[in-house]
Formats: C-alpha cells, structure tokens, sequence
C-alpha cells in the first residue's frame, strides 16, 4: 500500500470515528435502495418518504401505530457532493394532474428524513424526544451487481462472462456479438477502433439481455455509463485467453482495461457509499423475470445469490461503527404485489425466500438479518371475483398504461411450491410446462387523500418495520 492510500485510510477513519461521535447523539440510519431492472425502485423511494411524513397507511411500523413519531420533516441531504433525490419532483409525477411513472435512476442520490421520536420503555417519560436522521441512499441496482467483479481475474470473468452469452437462455442475444469475436484475434495488437467495435457489440449484447428479462447483466456501467461513456475504462469485453499473453495484445489490453474498472469504478463506489450502508433493501420484478420465462428466473436467482455474498453482513457495534461498517440488515422484495390478487401474495413471497435460501444462509449464520417479503410501493390497482366456467376468479382491475383503459387480469397461478418454478429453471428449462404467466403494466392511480395518508401500498410499512423498526 502506497503513502497516498494510507494517508487516505487514515482521513477517513478520522471522519468515520467523527460521524460515530455525532450518531451518539442524533442516530443516523443509512439505508441503500437498489433494484434490479424495472423494479420501481425510485416510486418505492417517493411512497416511502411520503408514507413517513403521513403516517396514516402505516399500522405495521410499530413507531407509528403507537403514536410515537411525533413529526416528520426533510432536511438538507449530509453530503454536499451527492445529487438529492428529487422526491417533489417523483411525487408530483405520481398525484399530479397528469400522471405517469417517474425515470428510473441513472445515478446516484441521496435524500434525508429526519424524525422526531419518543422512546418507550420506564423511562421514556424522563428522556424527552430524540431526533432520529434516516439517510436514503438511492443508486442503480446495475452498480450493486458490479461488486462480484472485485474477487475476480479478468481471466476468470471472461470464461464466465462467454459461458453465459452462449447458453440457449441468451444466444439470440448475443448472437451478433458473438460473430464479432469470432472474427476477433486477441494475440493482434491493438487497434483502437475494433476495440470499440467489441465493446460496442458487448454493450448491445447486455442491453438485449435486460430487454428479454435477463438479471445479471454486468459490468453494469455499461448499461449506465455517465459521463464514462466512450472512455477507455469501458472499452474492453470478455476475450479467450491466449496460451501465452503479452503485453500489447488486444487481450492484454483489454486485461488491463477490467483492473481499471475494478479499480476507478467499482472500488471508489464501494468505498464511498457502499460500504457505509446500515441497511439494505433490493427490490426485484420477481413476475417480470416469471414472465420471462425459466432461465430468467434462474439468472434471477444467481443474481440475487451474487448480490447477497458481496455484502459484509454482520451486527455492528459502537467499534464496528467506527472501524469496519457492516450491514446488519439486507431485505429482498418482490415489488408489483398489487399485479396479483392478495391469496397470491404468500406463494410469491415463498418464491423470493426460496431464490435467497443458500446464500441467505451464509448472511445470517455471519450475523445479519435477511428477509423477503411482496409489496405493491404504490397500489395501482383493486381487487375484484368473477365467476368464470361456473367458479371464482379472482382478479385485479386498474388502468392499463399504453392504453389508458381499465382491464382486468388474472396474471396466473402461481405454485404453492417454489420448487415447481426453481427445479425447471435449475435444470435449464425453456418453456414452462403447465401453464404461462402473464403481466401488464398498469398506469399510477388516481388517489384520493384524506389528510395524514400516504400513497396507498401494499405491505410497505411491514418493510419499514424490518428496516428501521429496532431503531425508532
């Protein structure tokens, strides 16, 4: 390690052991809010926040129902260099006049709520209020699926990378991509524009992937690359290794290209938000990936597994705060619940905690705590029963988005038994066997309010509960 790397550890251990200091007196709780494609993170974010500052669809965040928050305000985010989330601007979208869903995220940003709590307990009487901050930290889930790329070579990545464009689930996909490589020679020098060319197919080839419901799709700057775009740190792809390497060969080249963006990328992401995250939630379009069909489910599942293990679960105390930051709660959520009728929501819930099993295992025997549960962040839609071929069916009813017309579905039935979903996608399956499953996308609601109510959701402020609960 470098002076400079140490002289950086140093400052900020300094300022870590100084926020541990002012936490003593005004707890902050850090939560990281990601989603995987189309999960409707950003519209969790906004019902959240709403939900907060009107606790009146709240029963389930014991805080609230018990009458303990006493007010609810938004302050000035703590970090000057980090963009705010645009909460007012995401609100309006969703209770304006003309309704749509906001833009999904493409950055990073922050928002704090602060809230003014009385303890309970003997002394609660005596204590008076405490000032509770809750610092959301909001980023795309394309970032978070970058972490696994820290403990590998890019030798490694590369063999896993090819081995995923080439299964049955993603060849159409990558199809032209592959082409591209075939009339590739890794030993050539290097040439900046077949360069580009390559990384120009991959990013296709990811983006593709996303479109057909395919999770896992990294390096995830690729898909969201800022103000990288073009730049050499995102102009490489996965190669076949040459039985000997040397330096100047496209391979090397490209080699090389993988550590910077471990190292420029992913590295100061980790470092600077990642890694000072208290809580964690992932939201995940658990029917989308069912939509799409067996091996999205699978890659779902790997995604999910890849993501849990790249967190450093553990409890943390008055040290650890200081010292080492680890993530004491991580909740997986299969957001669009209200897409399904509520006798549904249990076997979709059964469904998540069975993608998270084996790694979920691994994060609690360390220490954290791990959940999965269905919500709705915003409700979009009502339930109705029809009678259908002489017996009931139950369905839900709300505006469809292409059309602005009120439908109706009944999306399918989903297994009491994980096992009849994950078995076929593990044993690479294309097609289910017994049946389809079918989505919509339904438009916002049109809300009425009555003064103290949030947005209306389904099973937020359980989540609510789990993240923050302990601590109000």
């Amino acid at each position: 390690m470098g002076i400079g790397s140490i002289t950086d550890t140093i400052a900020r251990a300094v300022e870590d052991a100084s926020d541990g200091v002012t936490e003593m007196f005004e707890p902050v709780i850090r939560i990281g809010v990601t989603g995987l494609s189309r999960a409707g993170k950003t519209v969790f974010i906004t019902s959240l926040v709403a939900n907060l500052l009107d606790r009146g669809r709240m029963p389930q965040l014991l805080a609230a129902s018990e009458g303990r928050i006493v007010s609810a305000f938004l302050q000035p985010q703590p970090d000057d260099t980090v963009p705010r989330f645009a909460y007012e601007t995401h609100l309006a979208a969703l209770t304006g006049s003309t309704l749509h869903w906001p833009h999904s995220t493409r950055a990073i940003s922050q928002l704090r709520l602060s809230l003014k709590v009385q303890p309970r307990g003997l002394m609660a009487g005596m204590r008076g209020l405490k000032t509770v901050h809750i610092d959301i930290v909001d980023y795309p889930g394309e970032w978070l699926l970058d972490l696994p790329l820290l403990s590998q070579s890019y030798a490694e990545w590369s063999e896993q990378a090819l081995q995923q464009a080439r299964s049955q689930g993603r060849a159409s996909q990558a199809e032209g991509w592959l082409v591209q490589l075939e009339g590739c020679d890794q030993t050539a020098e290097l040439d900046e524009p077949t360069a580009q060319d390559l990384a120009q197919g991959f990013t296709e080839y990811l983006s593709a992937s996303r479109e057909a419901g395919f999770s896992a799709c990294a390096p995830g700057r690729f898909l969201l690359p800022g103000d990288l775009e073009g730049s050499p740190v995102l102009t490489f792809c996965p190669l076949e290794r040459p039985e000997k390497p040397r330096s100047k060969m496209l391979y090397a080249e490209f080699e090389r290209r993988f550590e910077a963006y471990k190292r420029k990328v992913v590295k100061p992401f980790f470092r600077d938000h990642f890694a000072k995250i208290d809580r964690q939630i992932v939201l995940v379009d658990t029917l989308g990936a069912i939509h799409a069909g067996p091996q999205a489910v699978e890659d779902l599942r790997g995604a999910m597994g890849d993501i849990l293990t790249s967190f450093r679960p553990g409890k943390n105390t008055w040290l650890s705060k200081i010292l080492r930051k680890r993530v004491e709660k991580i909740l997986f959520v299969a957001t669009k619940a209200d897409h399904l009728h509520h006798t549904q929501h249990p076997q979709l819930t059964a469904i998540m905690q069975a993608m998270l099993r084996d790694a979920k295992d691994r994060a609690d025997f360390k220490g954290a705590r791990t959940g999965a549960m269905s919500i709705a962040s915003l409700r979009a839609t009502v339930e109705q029963t029809v009678t259908h071929e002489g017996r009931p069916l139950d369905l839900v009813r709300g505006t469809l988005l292409e059309t602005g017309k009120a439908a109706a579905m009944h999306a399918g039935e989903l297994p009491n038994d994980p096992a009849h979903l994950l078995t076929p996608a593990r044993q690479g399956a294309t097609d289910w066997l017994d049946g389809d499953f079918d989505v919509m996308r339904f438009a916002p609601p049109v809300l009425t309010r009555k003064p103290g109510d949030g947005l209306p959701h389904i099973r937020l402020d359980k989540a609510t509960q789990f993240l923050i609960g302990d601590r109000l």
